[in-house]
């Protein structure tokens, strides 16, 4: 009991924090579309026709009563088939099977139908982005992004409603407490987090309350959070956040130190003799290179950290794949995310359509496109251990938290039909790894990892 009233009051206290949010959200970087090779498919004549006649497709989906039925609606098997067949065309460049593929599928998907009719639509208009260059006046209307206060409202609602973000965060911080209190004796009750993407910040107030729970008056506890942030507004945003927060937890000193994305480890400073823990959630997804990947992970290891987090999003890469292939891993991992929402929202809550566009679907598309990393993450565990990291074994501690942290969510709602039924925890490689997954499939898996001896 006393487990899950822990739980339960991280929840409150991670969802407050999204609830008082600043509208101000981190600017995020400008991605480049990259085009495939059509020869400049635009500026011909018969192609443009073409892709004004598919845009005209995509206009009347968007119109269309998502509920209508009859001869127009496919079965989920033909909608996957045209898809295919799209994004085959496409990597054989073949751009008039590909335009004209597309132009059949939007006449069966929609943004507002059931989960299948709605991941499919921003698949195929990831694809039809992916016809056209940047520079094209149909570009803006398929790749339109949202706004920085859409963007965080898109993010917070997917961290209220579905146990993604909540189980990710808590099974890193569980392991952030484990490594603490193993050296209590020698860190002088100090501990350093050097988070590589801090982004809203949603993670600390659970570790911050863990922390001054533990401590007492005869005895405080100091929290430095280091954390890597894409703009100034961004870091200011979230320090606000912390600090304000950290404010009503007693004999726990905290302090946050913001620094750019793009600064070295050599411009860190390191708490010395305290308790370090590199926290690398959903980050290296986001490098561009293997190379850039292997350096980060050799200069984290040249920290010589207590432990590295790893919290990656399972299924979305191959090393060395080809287009189609890792299209495939990103359709089978986005329509599972898309599923596990319908027992989460109701299908036309503002919630879910505000998560579908501005938070998933965007990832769709900038998947698509060709705006993401070279396929490396799917070997993030044979790059841990080149650079010299072991994977540690997660305690039974963090399972059953995971475990109790699903079956809490499903009490957290108002919403009467919501009821989790399809997620579930796993664990793997003989206890180092712990997945949120979906049915069959997972979506996300924590590990964690030492320097080697």
């Amino acid at each position: 009991m006393e487990e899950e009233g822990r739980i339960r009051e991280d929840l409150l206290l991670s969802l407050g924090l999204g609830a008082c949010c600043s509208t101000t959200a981190a600017s995020i970087e400008n991605r480049k579309a990259r085009s495939i090779q059509f020869k400049d498919a635009e500026n011909s004549g018969s192609s443009s026709i073409r892709l004004s006649e598919l845009l005209r497709a995509r206009e009347r989906m968007m119109r269309l009563d998502p509920r209508r039925s009859g001869l127009e609606d496919a079965r989920g098997e033909q909608l996957i088939h045209l898809l295919l067949v799209a994004a085959s065309a496409i990597e054989t460049n073949h751009e008039h099977a590909a335009i004209h593929a597309l132009a059949d599928l939007y006449q069966h998907v929609s943004f507002h139908g059931d989960p299948i009719q709605r991941v499919m639509a921003y698949f195929a208009d990831g694809l039809f982005a992916r016809i056209i260059t940047a520079s094209s006046h149909f570009y803006p209307s398929i790749m339109e992004n949202p706004t920085p206060e859409d963007e965080l409202a898109a993010f917070t609602a997917l961290y209220r409603a579905s146990p993604f973000f909540q189980f990710a965060h808590f099974t890193a911080n569980q392991t952030i407490m484990e490594a603490f209190e193993a050296e209590e004796k020698r860190n002088g009750r100090r501990l350093h987090v050097i988070d590589f993407d801090v982004s809203y910040g949603f993670q600390w107030p659970s570790l911050i309350q863990s922390l001054a729970d533990k401590a007492s008056t005869a005895d405080p506890i100091s929290l430095r959070l280091t954390g890597f942030g894409r703009s100034v507004d961004e870091l200011r945003e979230t320090e606000s956040r912390l600090v304000n927060f950290s404010k009503g937890c007693s004999n726990l000193v905290f302090e946050f130190d913001g620094v750019l994305i793009g600064s070295t480890t050599s411009d860190l400073k390191i708490e010395k003799n305290a308790t370090l823990v590199v926290n690398l959630a959903f980050y290296l997804q986001t490098l561009k290179s293997s190379s850039e990947m292997l350096a980060t992970l050799m200069a984290i290891h040249s920290l010589n950290p207590s432990a590295v987090v790893l919290v990656e999003k399972e299924g979305r890469d191959q090393e060395s794949a080809t287009f189609l292939a890792s299209f495939v891993d990103n359709l089978n991992y986005f329509a599972a995310m898309f599923h596990s929402l319908h027992d989460c929202l109701p299908a036309e809550s503002a919630e879910r359509l505000s998560i579908e566009k501005n938070h998933l679907g965007r990832e769709i598309k900038i998947a698509i496109t060709g705006t993401t990393n070279e396929k490396v993450v799917s070997c993030w565990r044979r790059r841990m251990e080149s650079v010299g990291f072991q994977e540690m074994k997660l305690s039974s501690r963090s399972v059953s938290q995971a475990k109790l942290l699903l079956k809490i969510k499903g009490h957290f709602s108002s919403i009467e039909h919501v009821i989790n039924s399809g997620f579930g925890i796993a664990e793997g490689d003989e206890g180092g790894t712990i997945s949120l997954c979906w049915q069959d499939r997972n979506l996300v898996t924590v590990s964690a990892w030492r320097c080697g001896r």
